[in-house]
């Protein structure tokens, strides 16, 4: 393994050899069709895998994902296989441990893009509306405020970036000289498809998806399918209803909120990243119980 930390007993998982270490999640063979992906609990910001884990996290995300991707297989197909976590893994205490954080899932061969939704003005692209009156390109009225829900969900991609380095917004343009016109086209109307069906259920539950991200990969059949994680709170906006004001950053229940108080600190965004205080490492692990069981209504 790498020097990444891992939070999940990583180093009894050797039964299957380790594909590949991602900023949270970790992939494993398991054969030629199918890989073992495990949700850690580390977290991520600005692109720096931060030296405190967020107990319960992989858990919250690995749920919630599950969540959506039952939700929204009648939108389109994913990569689950089904198979139980328990029927590969010979560690029965090791698979206990692992059964609610990971998923066996059928290999897909990636879009080499992220499909970024946006309904709110927030984020990079009020910067960008502040500076060009514009998202990617895609003109907006004048005079909208922070946090202002969009005249229309509008769909921002961006290529997907060599380990280290920052995504690139691109337009739908360049989106379809990456995959082709009838593949991108395809993603576009899937991802808003997606998207609008989730913020109709989640205002619902007293929660603003104010934007996301997802990703797609081909089966061997060349059929789009809907892959990694789905509307959880590392790839969302969350907001709750109730506090929700435009014309300020609203309070959220992802990631934001580390991202808050490390933008306090006297740190230049490079590793290593800091330690977080005891009190933000518990609110940040209440906030992603609170999404969880608003959504889904479960407790965990």
């Amino acid at each position: 393994m790498s020097t990444v930390q891992n939070f999940y007993h990583a180093e009894r998982l050797t039964q299957y050899p380790l594909i590949h270490q991602g900023k949270v999640r970790d992939s494993f063979a398991i054969d030629d069709e199918h890989m073992l992906i495990v949700a850690s609990d580390r977290l991520s910001a600005f692109d720096v895998v931060l030296p405190d884990p967020i107990p319960g996290k992989g858990e919250i995300l690995t749920q919630i994902s599950n969540f959506w991707f039952k939700r929204t297989s009648g939108i389109i197909a994913n990569h689950l296989s089904g198979i139980d976590v328990r029927d590969v893994i010979d560690d029965s205490e090791l698979a206990e441990i692992l059964r609610h954080r990971c998923v066996i899932v059928k290999r897909l061969k990636p879009l080499p893009l992220e499909a970024i939704v946006r309904g709110y003005l927030i984020g990079s692209g009020w910067k960008d509306y502040l500076a060009s009156g514009t998202i990617c390109d895609i003109a907006l009225p004048q005079g909208l405020r922070q946090a202002e829900r969009l005249p229309e969900v509008i769909f921002t991609p961006s290529n997907k970036a060599m380990a280290g380095q920052h995504d690139v917004n691109i337009d739908f343009e360049e989106t379809t000289r990456l995959i082709g016109h009838p593949l991108a086209k395809q993603v576009r109307e899937t991802s808003v498809q997606i998207y609008r069906h989730a913020v109709e259920y989640a205002a619902k539950h007293g929660i603003i998806i104010a934007d996301t991200k997802f990703e797609f990969g081909l089966d061997e059949d060349g059929q789009l399918r809907l892959m990694d994680e789905v509307l959880t709170p590392d790839s969302s906006r969350f907001w709750p209803a109730e506090s929700y004001r435009p014309g300020a950053s609203p309070p959220s229940y992802d990631k934001q909120f580390v991202r808050d108080y490390l933008e306090t600190l006297d740190w230049d965004k490079k590793p290593p990243g800091p330690t977080l205080p005891a009190n933000i490492i518990e609110a940040t692990a209440a906030k992603y119980r609170e999404a969880f069981e608003r959504l889904t209504g479960q407790v965990l």
